[in-house]
Protein backbone atom coordinates (compact mmCIF):
# COMPACT_ATOMS: atom_id res chain seq x y z
CA UNK A 1 0.00 0.00 0.00
CA UNK A 2 2.99 2.30 0.56
CA UNK A 3 4.60 1.71 -2.56
CA UNK A 4 0.75 2.54 -4.18
CA UNK A 5 0.40 5.48 -2.27
CA UNK A 6 3.66 6.98 -3.21
CA UNK A 7 2.95 6.10 -6.92
CA UNK A 8 -0.11 8.13 -6.66
CA UNK A 9 1.47 10.96 -4.94
CA UNK A 10 4.50 10.93 -7.60
CA UNK A 11 2.15 11.09 -10.21
CA UNK A 12 -0.48 13.28 -9.06
CA UNK A 13 2.44 16.19 -8.27
CA UNK A 14 4.05 15.20 -12.27
CA UNK A 15 -0.21 16.04 -13.43
CA UNK A 16 -0.19 19.22 -11.30
CA UNK A 17 2.92 20.55 -12.66
CA UNK A 18 2.10 19.98 -16.22
CA UNK A 19 -1.17 21.92 -15.56
CA UNK A 20 0.45 24.79 -14.09
CA UNK A 21 2.48 24.91 -17.06
CA UNK A 22 -0.39 24.92 -19.24
CA UNK A 23 -1.88 27.83 -17.28
CA UNK A 24 1.24 29.84 -16.93
CA UNK A 25 0.97 29.62 -20.73
CA UNK A 26 -2.09 30.14 -22.19
CA UNK A 27 -3.68 31.52 -18.79
CA UNK A 28 -7.73 31.68 -17.90
CA UNK A 29 -10.46 32.30 -20.31
CA UNK A 30 -10.12 29.28 -23.10
CA UNK A 31 -12.29 26.79 -24.07
CA UNK A 32 -12.05 23.16 -22.21
CA UNK A 33 -11.08 21.79 -25.47
CA UNK A 34 -7.61 24.10 -25.62
CA UNK A 35 -6.81 23.09 -22.21
CA UNK A 36 -7.06 19.58 -22.91
CA UNK A 37 -5.12 19.13 -26.11
CA UNK A 38 -2.38 21.58 -24.28
CA UNK A 39 -2.59 19.59 -20.61
CA UNK A 40 -2.19 16.08 -23.27
CA UNK A 41 0.67 17.08 -24.55
CA UNK A 42 2.14 18.39 -21.59
CA UNK A 43 1.47 15.33 -19.71
CA UNK A 44 2.84 12.78 -22.97
CA UNK A 45 6.31 15.16 -22.63
CA UNK A 46 6.85 14.47 -19.08
CA UNK A 47 6.35 10.24 -20.47
CA UNK A 48 3.46 9.52 -19.02
CA UNK A 49 0.69 7.46 -20.45
CA UNK A 50 -2.57 9.72 -21.88
CA UNK A 51 -6.15 8.69 -22.87
CA UNK A 52 -8.03 11.46 -23.65
CA UNK A 53 -11.95 11.16 -23.85
CA UNK A 54 -12.16 7.87 -22.25
CA UNK A 55 -15.53 6.11 -23.06
CA UNK A 56 -17.22 5.12 -19.39
CA UNK A 57 -20.26 3.01 -19.54
CA UNK A 58 -22.60 3.07 -17.02
CA UNK A 59 -23.05 -0.45 -15.11
CA UNK A 60 -26.63 -1.25 -13.85
CA UNK A 61 -27.08 -4.51 -12.15
CA UNK A 62 -25.78 -6.70 -15.04
CA UNK A 63 -26.08 -4.33 -17.85
CA UNK A 64 -23.80 -2.06 -19.19
CA UNK A 65 -25.26 1.22 -21.09
CA UNK A 66 -23.66 3.44 -22.90
CA UNK A 67 -24.63 6.80 -22.19
CA UNK A 68 -22.15 8.99 -23.90
CA UNK A 69 -20.04 9.70 -20.52
CA UNK A 70 -16.67 10.00 -20.73
CA UNK A 71 -13.36 10.71 -19.06
CA UNK A 72 -11.62 14.22 -19.78
CA UNK A 73 -7.92 12.53 -19.44
CA UNK A 74 -6.78 9.10 -18.00
CA UNK A 75 -3.21 9.81 -16.84
CA UNK A 76 -1.54 6.15 -16.59
CA UNK A 77 -5.03 4.19 -16.57
CA UNK A 78 -4.81 5.29 -12.88
CA UNK A 79 -5.38 8.80 -12.41
CA UNK A 80 -8.76 10.55 -13.68
CA UNK A 81 -8.76 13.79 -15.04
CA UNK A 82 -11.95 15.97 -15.53
CA UNK A 83 -10.74 19.96 -16.63
CA UNK A 84 -12.95 22.39 -16.15
CA UNK A 85 -12.93 26.17 -17.54
CA UNK A 86 -15.83 27.93 -15.34
CA UNK A 87 -16.34 30.57 -13.27
CA UNK A 88 -16.94 28.48 -10.07
CA UNK A 89 -16.51 25.14 -9.41
CA UNK A 90 -20.05 23.75 -8.10
CA UNK A 91 -21.31 20.84 -6.42
CA UNK A 92 -22.36 19.35 -9.97
CA UNK A 93 -18.72 19.36 -10.80
CA UNK A 94 -17.34 17.23 -7.68
CA UNK A 95 -20.57 14.96 -8.63
CA UNK A 96 -19.16 14.03 -12.18
CA UNK A 97 -15.75 13.34 -10.71
CA UNK A 98 -16.90 11.25 -8.11
CA UNK A 99 -19.22 9.33 -10.40
CA UNK A 100 -16.34 9.23 -13.03
CA UNK A 101 -13.97 7.45 -10.27
CA UNK A 102 -17.06 4.77 -9.14
CA UNK A 103 -17.49 3.68 -12.65
CA UNK A 104 -13.80 3.68 -13.58
CA UNK A 105 -13.07 1.85 -10.78
CA UNK A 106 -10.14 4.30 -10.16
CA UNK A 107 -9.44 5.31 -6.36
CA UNK A 108 -7.28 8.80 -7.63
CA UNK A 109 -8.79 12.05 -9.44
CA UNK A 110 -8.34 15.67 -10.09
CA UNK A 111 -10.80 18.38 -10.65
CA UNK A 112 -8.70 21.04 -12.33
CA UNK A 113 -10.63 24.50 -13.57
CA UNK A 114 -8.18 26.43 -15.54
CA UNK A 115 -10.63 29.64 -15.22
CA UNK A 116 -8.78 30.97 -12.37
CA UNK A 117 -5.58 33.25 -11.59
CA UNK A 118 -3.91 31.03 -9.48
CA UNK A 119 -4.55 27.34 -10.55
CA UNK A 120 -4.09 26.29 -6.63
CA UNK A 121 -7.19 28.16 -6.21
CA UNK A 122 -8.91 25.54 -9.41
CA UNK A 123 -7.68 22.20 -7.99
CA UNK A 124 -9.27 19.80 -5.91
CA UNK A 125 -8.03 16.03 -5.59
CA UNK A 126 -10.21 12.92 -5.25
CA UNK A 127 -9.30 10.07 -3.37
CA UNK A 128 -11.81 6.79 -3.43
Amino acid sequence: MIDNSYRYSELTSKIIGCAIEVHKLLGPGLLESAYEECLSYELQKAGLKVERQKALPVVYKEIKLDCGYRIDILVENLVVLELKSVDVLNPVHEAQILTYLKFSDKKVGLLINFNVTLLKNGLKKYIM
